[in-house]
């Protein structure tokens, strides 16, 4: 069943349908909220508090967006207000780096080429840290969820010309971040 007569059907008392969109999107989701939270517990609580969250609000959803696009956005401004729950030292530090790399799986067949893989995949990971909150959002969702400028700038209620100068930025910044990184 499509997203429209999940809904349509949620919206005629059958609640029990809303697990169709758990199931379909929950995966997405949480990869979002992990990028941009990086700790596993806090993007687990947040992915949570998404899907209660549209749940909540899904009677009065209206179909201007695309229920990916406006379940999208619930998940960022969750996010962020988890990221303003926890100081600033929890948003761009972790203890646990080595967490981050599971998410890039190597498939290389030499220890050496592992260990290379591994150190890039930290490098990304501390030069994405340092980007600003609304700089890593852009890129987390062009990059690596492979979103449009449009469904950003809809996601992020921020003009087209926002998204693409905030990406067009970031990309900067984190190449910079990167140099910095690798030097040390």
């Amino acid at each position: 069943m499509n997203d429209d007569k999940v809904i349509e059907h949620f919206k005629n008392a059958d609640t029990s349908v809303f697990a169709e969109l758990v199931l379909k999107y929950q995966d997405r989701i949480y990869n979002l909220c992990r990028y941009m939270l990086e700790n596993p517990q806090d993007a687990e609580d947040a992915a949570q508090d998404t899907f209660i969250k549209a749940y909540q609000g899904l009677k009065n959803y209206s179909p201007t967006a695309s229920f990916y696009t406006w379940l999208y956005r619930i998940a960022v401004n969750t996010c962020i207000d988890h990221k303003r729950k926890f100081s600033l030292q929890s948003l761009f530090f972790s203890d646990n780096k080595d967490n981050h790399i599971e998410r890039f799986p190597s498939q290389a067949p030499t220890p050496e080429s592992a260990y290379a893989t591994k150190q890039s995949m930290h490098a990304l990971q501390a030069a994405l840290n340092n980007l600003s909150a609304k700089l890593r959002v852009v890129v987390v969702l062009n990059e690596l969820e492979g979103l449009s400028y449009e469904e950003i700038a809809e996601i992020l209620d921020v003009s087209i010309g926002t998204v693409k100068s905030r990406i067009s930025r970031a990309r900067e910044d984190l190449q910079k971040n990167m140099k910095k990184v690798r030097n040390k």
